[in-house]
């Protein structure tokens, strides 16, 4: 499905009812938002590795603006705050009210901008293999721990000049150390990418985005689901959000067995905590 907003179509996708019949009665579930990573990805993943959580929410997958099944987009509109103005604005615009946002990855970025700034909007927010800004020493440390020497070579050469040639060895060495369990082997056929944003935002935007002053604002409950061998958002970067958001709001999950994905890598248990979140009064 398309809905056009601001000028362009976004795709989402729906998984899930938000009214379950039970009895006499159609019961509202909570919905859920998840914003995939990147940048420059699409939503297919998230929706393979969250389909189990129909039975307690409605789950509404989107492709952010200019990717994936998503109309084209020029690239000045391709920014954390664009797309959080989106996700504000496709919940309203599908009447969605107190979504639970969830964010992985670049969509964590997403999410901790869009929850900042419309701050009485989400009712709750996870991010998942996430952090507020980048943290290339330790996540090379972590490439170190786990492929030697070689990742180690690859990654800090693609942190320091990202180009088609430092990113194919960032590919073939430190790309298969993200999750500490195989992926489904169909992940990349299934997905739409939009290469130009991913190799635009990491010579540009990613270079030096800094959402850590923005941490405070945020208002709703948050679950911040860290996997202890994530190379690509270091456990540093997780740290350092919990201590800087409100202590009443935040709660910190450290996944032993787990990389950048830890619904890959301990997906029943993730599932369970995203299960018990979900429910939990906010």
């Amino acid at each position: 499905m398309r809905i056009e907003i601001d000028g362009g179509r976004l795709f989402f996708d729906v998984v899930g009812c938000k009214l379950a019949p039970e009895g006499s009665r159609m019961v509202e579930r909570p919905t859920l938002v998840a914003l995939h990573g990147g940048p420059g990805g699409d939503h297919s993943y998230l929706k393979c590795e969250l389909e189990p959580l129909a039975e307690v929410a409605q789950l509404v997958f989107p492709d952010m603006r200019g990717t994936g099944r998503s109309d084209p987009s020029p690239p000045e509109r391709w920014n954390v705050d664009r797309w959080a103005y989106d996700v504000w604005a496709l919940c309203e615009a599908l009447e969605i009210r107190r979504p639970v946002i969830l964010g992985h990855s670049y969509g964590a970025y997403v999410a901790i901008a869009y929850a900042s700034r419309y701050v009485d909007h989400p009712a709750k927010l996870v991010l998942c293999g996430a952090e507020a800004r980048p943290h290339p020493k330790a996540s090379l440390a972590v490439f170190r721990r786990l492929g030697g020497s070689r990742a180690y070579r690859s990654a800090k050469d693609f942190f320091e000049s990202p180009t088609l040639e430092t990113g194919a060895l960032y590919s073939r060495d430190c790309l298969p150390l993200y999750n500490r369990k195989p992926e489904d082997p169909d992940k990349p056929l299934r997905m739409k990418a939009n290469g130009e944003m991913t190799m635009r935002l990491l010579r540009g935007e990613l270079r030096t985005i800094d959402l850590t002053p923005r941490l405070s604002s945020i208002r709703c409950p948050t679950m911040i689901i860290a996997g202890e061998d994530d190379p690509a958002c270091p456990m540093e970067g997780a740290l350092e959000m919990a201590s800087m958001m409100r202590p009443n709001l935040v709660r910190l999950e450290r996944i032993s067995g787990a990389g950048h994905s830890p619904l890959n890598d301990r997906p029943e248990f993730v599932l369970r905590l995203l299960r018990e979140f979900i429910a939990t009064p906010g």
